[in-house]
């Protein structure tokens, strides 16, 4: 497995990983941010991760086996809007430090076969975690309404072609099946607009991205995450999200005001940081990446 983290440097930054740290990566992936912490909040803290994928825990498993890791990095198979009741069950505090990183694996793309990509014809799945999720991108496709199927696609894929894509899909259905990223690859290409389909990003990329999210429920589930965050972040201790398209941005964004507001946390940066146009270089998937810092204020300690 080849995993790249994303703005990995600016993460240790701002995190600050100290010895005896501890810290929570709540989309563990193939652990390349987690490892660089483990690597400076050695010799005895610990990083707790998470992740939906059993095929990427597994993987880790294997490679830190028989390692001092093994004492150090918890690996937990779950999804992680149950973040509080993690912390508690493992009873892993103070929490020094937590990453959210929204992005999705390039290994996880390249190959599972779930269909996540639109450059190979796949099984229309989709799913994070087949062992706890029913719902795939081949069901909403065969049995959503069409009102239904053009609203994820402009709601989650901000597809200006939604309307013309849901219709054909329907359209398409009524005679066969749609099972196959190439099915759906062909169906896009016969309604968008010919300029449409020489742009810089693939024709299909809005409509696989809107698909992914119903099927795997991520908006809804950083909704829920976000204030676990500041819950369960030792007064002082920082939270880092990284996101990669805007709708993920926006959400993250108008927590963090209105939490501001209410003198629970404090933004750590004026702005987003974004890639540098070398790391953009040398892995391209981080170019649309987007990271926002934040600390839990430390309550006031009143004199009498």
């Amino acid at each position: 497995m080849v995993h790249q983290p994303v703005l990995l440097n600016e993460v240790i930054k701002y995190l600050n990983p100290k010895s005896g740290d501890n810290f929570v990566d709540c989309t563990v992936d193939g652990g390349g941010h987690s490892l660089a912490l483990l690597e400076k909040n050695k010799p005895d803290g610990q990083v707790l991760g998470i992740d939906l994928d059993k095929t990427v825990l597994d993987y880790l498993k294997n490679k830190i086996e028989g390692t001092e890791l093994n004492q150090r990095f918890i690996l937990i198979h779950r999804n992680y809007i149950f973040l509080n009741e993690i912390i508690e069950e493992y009873n892993f505090k103070p929490i020094q430090g937590i990453l959210l990183d929204l992005g999705m694996s390039l290994w996880q793309i390249d190959s599972q076969g779930r269909g996540f990509s639109f450059l190979r014809d796949e099984p229309l799945d989709m799913r994070y975690d087949p062992e706890s999720n029913s719902l795939t991108a081949e069901v909403i496709l065969n049995n959503w309404p069409e009102e239904k199927i053009q609203q994820i696609l402009e709601d989650y894929g901000e597809e200006r072609f939604a309307p013309r894509i849901a219709q054909k899909i329907i359209e398409v259905r009524k005679v066969v099946p749609i099972k196959t990223t190439g099915q759906l690859v062909e169906i896009i290409r016969e309604v968008v607009s010919a300029p449409y389909r020489h742009q810089r990003i693939h024709f299909a990329t809005r409509t696989f991205q809107a698909l992914r999210i119903a099927v795997n429920q991520e908006l809804d589930n950083l909704i829920t995450v976000l204030p676990q965050i500041i819950k369960v972040l030792h007064p002082g201790g920082r939270a880092i999200i990284i996101s990669f398209h805007s709708l993920e941005d926006r959400i993250v964004k108008n927590f963090i005001q209105e939490k501001e507001q209410e003198q629970k946390i404090k933004s750590v940066l004026p702005k987003v940081i974004q890639p540098t146009f070398e790391e953009i270089f040398h892995n391209p998937a981080s170019r649309s990446a987007k990271m926002r810092v934040f600390e839990k204020i430390k309550p006031e300690i009143k004199s009498d």
